[in-house]
């Protein structure tokens, strides 16, 4: 019986932009379904974030209309899960017809079944059929019947819907600005993240194993109130932290290495938090892990400075990278001009992916990051991730005329992950209650 800790006006509200940004067309917007793990288990349900952020309602395999076409008081229409008591003893409880409509503001609802018979009706009169083609295999077939069934009628009745538009760039234009309610409960999806990234940082010993780490930073995640997790959790010691997505954490801390800790919590209503800290796992950098981290926190302060309205998130992923292939020069790592090898990407095989992505209601959230050639630009309310780093591993080879990694610095892995916002005067640093100086790693 999940309820949104956004209030349900707000989502009133979303509703009203949405349908303004349709024009004539016609939306239809699945929930998720319930996805089998094995046999007849199910995997922990997750909602999907487009009709969660139009509807609050956490039910599974429901659909929901869009109908601007439609008169007054028809125009958002919910299809959800009748109730039934033989159902709910095994599954637990559900709103029903009724509750889309009492609780959740829904103009119409019917029982989920009624769908094949009723989709046909409530799409007629619209300009075009907004619906996401590849994601709902359930629910696709229906709306192309629905569709040729006007495409039949058309010569007779004049009428019919031009095509299938994605009602997706329209939606996530709207996710991707977050509304002050929207912020807070990113600002406290970051509070648990970072306190449970501290609380980690403090309990690892060598001759720990990594998955006595996640297991701390899950713990705590589920004590505050989150779901769990926002993703897989990553806690890499040594040279795993040269593998971008480990999630296999069952090797042992070894005294002298560093840990990588990728982690944040997604709560309740679906909001997440997505931090990553880097420290030595026997409280000391030794030169070659020091050199290293100061430069990813160089091109990480860097980075982040380029957040404001205005800028863009090209703009501060090449500011990251420019501090980094600099120091990399420095360090005898990289060898020629800075322009000349960032021109050439000779540094990939150190740093090979972005310094950052939308945040929200997914981790790696909605929203363009290009229109065309033009970089969108940040606007005030945007949220976006800043994580530069360094992986030093023999896994990718170095480019013709750069030097080979020497030893001493393979088996480095760094990654200094922050959460952003965008604010009218510049930004606002969501997880600074996760330390990351140099002093704080060795305390």
């Amino acid at each position: 019986m999940s309820l949104a800790v956004i209030d349900l006006s707000i989502f009133y509200q979303r509703r009203l932009r949405f349908l303004a940004k349709l024009g004539g067309v016609a939306a239809v917007i699945p929930a998720a379904p319930l996805v089998t793990h094995h046999a007849d288990c199910e995997y922990p349900f997750r909602q999907n974030s487009d009709f969660w952020y139009l509807t609050g309602f956490d039910e599974p395999d429901a659909v929901a209309l869009f109908l601007p076409h439609r008169p007054e008081g028809e125009r958002f229409v919910l299809f959800v899960q009748a109730k039934q008591a033989s159902k709910e003893v095994w599954n637990g409880f559900r709103w029903g017809a009724e509750g889309a409509v009492t609780r959740f503001g829904a103009d119409i609802a019917h029982p989920l079944a009624e769908l094949p018979q009723l989709l046909a009706d409530y799409l007629k009169g619209a300009e075009a059929i907004g619906f996401r083609v590849g994601k709902h295999p359930k629910v696709e077939p229906l709306v192309l019947s629905a569709w040729a069934q006007q495409l039949d009628r058309a010569p007779r009745s004049g009428v019919s819907a031009l095509g299938l538009v994605a009602p997706c760039p329209l939606l996530h234009q709207l996710r991707l600005q977050k509304g002050p309610e929207e912020l807070e409960r990113m600002r406290e999806a970051a509070r648990i993240s970072a306190e449970a990234h501290e609380l980690a940082r403090n309990l690892a010993r060598p001759g720990m194993n990594e998955r006595q780490l996640q297991a701390v930073i899950e713990q705590y995640f589920l004590e505050q109130g989150a779901r769990g997790p926002a993703y897989g959790s990553i806690v890499a010691g040594g040279d795993n932290a040269c593998v971008l997505h480990y999630t296999a954490n069952n090797a042992p801390l070894v005294d002298g290495e560093l840990v990588l800790i990728d982690a944040g919590c997604s709560l309740v209503d679906y909001y997440n938090g997505d931090i990553t800290r880097t420290f030595p796992i026997n409280g000391r950098f030794n030169a070659e892990q020091r050199a290293l981290y100061e430069l990813v926190l160089a091109a990480q302060q860097a980075a982040i400075a380029e957040v404001r309205p205005g800028g863009t998130a090209e703009q501060v992923h090449d500011r990251a990278v420019c501090v980094l292939v600099e120091g990399l020069v420095e360090l005898g790592l990289l060898a020629g001009s800075v322009d000349g090898l960032i021109e050439q990407g000779a540094y990939r095989h150190m740093y090979m992916h972005r310094t950052g992505h939308w945040l929200g209601l997914d981790v790696h959230d909605v929203g363009a990051y290009r229109l065309g050639e033009h970089p969108v630009d940040l606007e005030p309310g945007m949220v976006l991730t800043v994580e530069p780093g360094l992986y030093l591993s023999d896994r990718l080879p170095a480019p013709e005329g750069q030097p080979m990694i020497e030893e001493r610095w393979k088996g480095i892995g760094i990654r200094i992950e922050d959460d952003v916002v965008v604010s009218e005067q510049g930004y606002e640093l969501l997880t600074s209650a996760a330390a990351s100086s140099t002093e704080a790693m060795e305390s």
